[in-house]
């Protein structure tokens, strides 16, 4: 009994932890920009392409972690490093600017 409680448990806590930082539906966007839960995308790809200047956006992702809206922005600068930039989905402030290894 004490290993099917375990397994319950450890089965919870996966789903759990999965729902936390789920992408956002791409049928709920539209909805998200028109109440302002959005920053204009525009806006947030600006404001990641500051933290590194001359690079382009090779990816972007929105997703839903710990109750916030988080965009996350890959790039990739001229000399070809790789940045993860999140932020604020809301006020496009940068949360982190990580370089991908």
């Amino acid at each position: 009994m004490k290993t099917l409680t375990a397994l319950f448990a450890a089965t919870a806590i996966t789903l759990t932890a999965g729902l936390a930082q789920a992408d956002v539906r791409p049928d709920h966007i539209e909805g998200l920009l028109k109440s302002g839960a959005v920053m204009p995308f525009e806006k947030l790809n600006a404001a990641a392409l500051a933290k590194h200047a001359g690079a382009s956006i090779t990816d972007t992702e929105l997703d839903h972690k710990n109750g916030v809206l988080v965009y996350e922005v890959d790039l990739t600068d001229t000399a070809g490093k790789k940045f993860e930039v999140k932020l604020d989905a809301k006020t496009g402030a940068v949360l982190e600017d990580k370089q991908d290894t």
